[in-house]
Order: C-alpha cells, then structure tokens, then sequence
C-alpha cells in the first residue's frame, strides 16, 4: 500500500488535497463544442484580426471544406497535420478543419521557426501534410512526396466521409523546448483539452460575446487555451498584430505568461475581467497589481500535462501566492525520491495524474519511461507524470510552488534555488520582475526590473533573508527582461548580455 507511511491524518489530506473535483465533460471533440456555436449563433464574430472578422457560420463552413479535402488527401484519425502558420484568420481555419478531420494539429510560427526545427517537427511528427499560407509557403522544407496547401487559396466544398473522431484521438502535437536541445513532441487528446477548457476553472467563465486575446505564439500550448478556450465558448478571439496592447484593450479575457502580462498595464485594459497566468513562477507584486482588479488565476502545469492542471484565483490579502488545487478530474501528489508521498507541509516532487495526463513523446520510448509511470493512486491503466516542478501542500490545502527540480544549482558546494532568491528580490521597494542566474561554480547574478532598482538595496534584501551563498554577486536593473519567442523570460540572451557588459569593463 504505498501510503502504508503515512500518519492517519496524512493519509486523509492525501486524499482530500491531491484529488481534483470529480465533473462530468459535455463533449470530448473540441470541434463539436466550436460546431454547437457556428449552429446556434452563425453570424456572430469568432475572431478579429487586423480590421477583418470571421463569423462562427464562416469559420464552420471554411474548416468543414478544408477537412473534407483532408479527408481526400487521405487524412485519417491518428495523422498529425502541420500547421506552420502566424497569426491570422487562416490559422484558425487550419486548425478547426485539421480537427474536424480527425487529425491532430502541429503548430509552429513560420515566420519564427527556424529551417532545421521545421525539419524536424515534420521528420518526428510524420506531417504527411502541411498547412501554411502563400506569402510562407518557400519557407516550409518539404520533403519529396509530402503535400503543401495554402490556407488563403480558394477550397471549394465537395463532400467527404467524415471520420469517427474519439476523446482518444490527438488534438495536437506541441514541441517543448526540450532539455537535450532537441524539442520533444507532446502528443495531446482531445480528452486532455476538452477536460481543461471545458470545465471550471479552466474555462475561465468565458461566455459567447466575451473578447478574448490571442497574445500567444501558437507552438506555445498556452495558445491553444486562447484559441480553444474561446471557440468553444462562443466568445470572440481577438487577435492581435505587432500591438499586444493593443489587443489587450479590448479584450474581456487575457490568457499570458508572467512575462507578457508584465509589459500590460492594468490600466489601459479597462474590459479586463479574468486573468490566468502560467508558464513561469508569476512575481507576487504582479499578481496583486491585477488580482486587485479582475479574476486572477495563478496556474501551473507543462505541455505533458495539458497547459496546467493547477489553478488558483489569487487574493492580494492572502499570505502566500499558491498555484491552487488540481483542476477537475486530476491529481497532484508530492513525492519523495521513492515517490512514496511525503506529509503535508513538507517539500517533495510533484507528479501529475489524472486525465490532463498526456498521451506521452512521439518516437521517445527512453524518454516515456522516464517522465511518465504507472498511477499506483489511481491505478487500472492510469498513468502519472513527473513534472520536475517541487512543491508543498499548505495546511489550507493548496500548492506552493518550490522551484524546478532543474533549477536548483550548486554555489560554493551548497544546493540553492534560484526562484527562491528570485522571489525574495521581488519584496524590494520598487522591484517587479527577478530573475537569478549562476554564472559559474561560485557565482549567482541577477537581473531586476525596472531600470531603477538601487542594486544595494536589492542585495542587502537577499542578504538578509537567505544564507551568504545565495547572495548574487551583481544585481542588473533593466528597463525590461527580454522573451523567448514563447513569452518566457529568455535566460541565455540575460547571459550573453552580462558577458557583453564585462568584456566592455575589461
């Protein structure tokens, strides 16, 4: 019994914390739920972009022409169909009709994108397809005998059998970053998606006429809880060109990473009602700046586990910022180094169980076996993942989050997390954004924001908060951090940056 361990008492919080409220999901397909909009409200706006509009009965016919020339392309369910795209109408044509076809989707930013990742999202994902629009199309390496169709060329309909899509089949494929340096396609169900956007929390409240923003890279999973999240709900995607203000303005919904939201002013968004923010520990002092003013979920949770599985409407008057309780029908344990769970309080690995759990690593057997074990908790067939994300349960029965497993380094031979030291600089008067790096076996830098952080200042706060060895040597003030083309801070070119400044100074 593998809670055999733990005290009576532990055993009960066990249950009671880990465990997600069990509720029913209205429809597994992601495409039935958008389809139900397009038949009850054809004429009202699925998304903006750029002065045109597309209603929901334009959406539904395009996507439904697409997939039938899918389907006679010789589409079938189990296929992966890339979808090598930027933002646009188009996109959101591709991908429905990818759907309705019975395909999973395998996005990535074609303007973004270089040569050899496409080369090898299409050699691992086997994109006997791919979908792109005319201006991009010279940028798609496309091997001999595989198909390009441009989604801005006229499709005329002709009638297609239509396949037998189940909550099993993929909805799509996402490439993580990857830790050896080589992305890791995530395979995805609709199951998975339908189990986050389809019920509460996750759906965001979100009601046809709600204006959401598509901010988001589409490689990155996030945007898929844009894209997704709004259709099926019959809102209105907003999608935005160069301006990410600009679409941030009207929308009624903003779905980012820390990040991104960082660069919006609450101020100027005066529609926002509801905020969900993941990708990255989210600095307390921007929670509250827009907890203050609309829902704020703080949310947690890697591609293989289906965007988050841990949500959490943050309060600024609460004490800590959690990242929740598991999402509907999933689970969370904490886990010692023999993943037997630890007691409540103290600090373990989380494991994610439940129906977020992905459908695992395309061609990655090793990989599989690594990340993903068999659900001793839930047992039957169930599987569980290893997140690498540390935690603890508060004695109310939330998480919080610890850092990375891969984020803790070895300074003058002691073991430091680099978010904690990260965290406790964000409690200096002004700072809104720390990040802490090490730079070599004896030395930690950091860089803060804004531009006008006093350096001294911000040390003696992490001086008189943590031991020595956690103390970085320099703290940066910039005006702002630079992203990833996900919206992530972008730690190798903070690097880079330092090495440039200390070259100048010798």
């Amino acid at each position: 019994m593998p809670l055999r361990h733990l005290t009576p008492r532990d055993r009960q919080l066990f249950r009671q914390y880990g465990r997600g409220p069990t509720v029913p999901v209205p429809d597994p397909l992601l495409h039935h739920a958008v389809a139900r909009h397009a038949a009850a409200t054809p004429h009202a706006v699925a998304a903006e972009h750029q002065g045109a509009h597309l209603t929901y009965g334009e959406l539904d016919r395009y996507a439904d022409a697409l997939a039938a020339r899918l389907v006679r392309e010789g589409v079938r369910p189990g296929d992966h169909v890339g979808l090598f795209v930027r933002r646009s109408i188009p996109m959101l044509v591709g991908l429905l009709g990818i759907l309705k076809a019975g395909a999973a989707y395998v996005p990535q930013d074609i303007g973004l994108a270089p040569p050899a990742q496409l080369t090898h999202v299409i050699r691992t994902a086997r994109t006997r397809v791919v979908l792109t629009v005319a201006e991009h199309a010279h940028r798609v390496p496309l091997p001999d005998g595989h198909l390009l169709l441009a989604l801005d060329e006229p499709l005329p309909y002709a009638p297609a059998p239509r396949p037998r899509v189940t909550g099993e089949d993929g909805a799509y494929v996402l490439f993580t970053s990857g830790t050896t340096g080589r992305p890791n396609g995530v395979k995805v169900t609709h199951r998975n998606v339908a189990n986050l956007l389809l019920t509460e929390p996750g759906g965001l409240g979100i009601r046809p006429g709600d204006r959401v923003a598509q901010l988001l890279n589409i490689a990155f999973d996030m945007a898929a809880w844009e894209i997704l999240g709004c259709l099926t709900h019959g809102g209105t995607l907003v999608i935005r060109g160069k301006d990410i203000a600009a679409a941030a303005r009207t929308a009624d919904v903003l779905i980012a990473t820390p990040t991104v939201l960082s660069g919006l002013d609450p101020a100027g968004c005066p529609r926002v009602r509801t905020v969900a923010v993941a990708g990255e520990p989210c600095p307390r002092p921007l929670a509250d700046r827009w907890a203050r003013r609309a829902v704020f979920h703080n949310c947690c949770g890697p591609t293989e586990t289906t965007i988050v599985n841990t949500m959490s409407r943050h309060d600024p008057a609460a004490p800590l910022l959690t990242i929740g309780r598991p999402t509907p029908n999933n689970t969370v344990y904490v886990l010692d180094a023999d993943r037997r769970p630890v007691p409540v309080g103290e600090p373990g690995e989380m494991w994610a169980g439940g129906d977020c759990v992905s459908a695992g690593y395309l061609g990655d057997d090793a990989l599989n076996a690594e990340r993903y074990a068999p659900d001793p908790f839930l047992g039957g067939d169930r599987r569980m993942f290893r997140t690498r994300d540390l935690g603890r349960w508060t004695p109310g029965g939330e998480l919080e989050h610890l850092g990375r497993t891969d984020d803790q380094v070895k300074v003058r031979g002691f073991r430091v997390e680099l978010d904690s030291v990260s965290a406790v600089l964000e409690t200096a008067a002004g700072c809104t954004r720390a990040v802490t790096l090490k730079r070599d076996a004896r030395t930690l830098v950091s860089f803060v924001c804004p531009a006008d952080i006093d350096p001294d200042t911000a040390r003696r706060a992490v001086a008189e908060a943590l031991p020595y060895y956690c103390v970085p040597e320099q703290v940066l003030p910039l005006a702002f951090l630079p992203e990833t083309d996900r919206g992530k801070v972008d730690k190798q070119a903070l690097l880079s940056m330092l090495e440039q400044r200390l070259a100048v100074a010798r």
